[in-house]
């Protein structure tokens, strides 16, 4: 089954965004879905947007999942998520 793409808006030093990394790439690569980590540090329109509010995954555009995310949950939201067309 191929996926669409996972973005992880992050940033260096933040344990949170470790923490989100380590349940989002197995998963990602499990269902076939693309993983882009964006870091925000040093970007003021990234910076402005999330602020201390990461990490942050979108699925496919959309803002899936904020701070925490269990491997069950994103299984689920993967699996019923129809893959991007761009």
């Amino acid at each position: 089954m191929a996926g669409g793409t996972c973005i992880l808006y992050s940033r260096p030093g933040c344990h949170l965004c470790v923490d989100m990394k380590a349940v989002v790439e197995p998963v990602a690569r499990e269902l076939g879905w693309a993983i882009e980590e964006v870091d925000i540090s040093g970007d003021a329109t990234l910076e402005a947007q999330f602020g201390a509010e990461i990490p942050v995954l979108f699925v496919n555009g959309r803002k899936a999942f904020k701070y925490r995310v269990d491997a069950r949950e994103l299984r689920q939201r993967l699996r019923h998520e129809r893959p991007s067309t761009s």
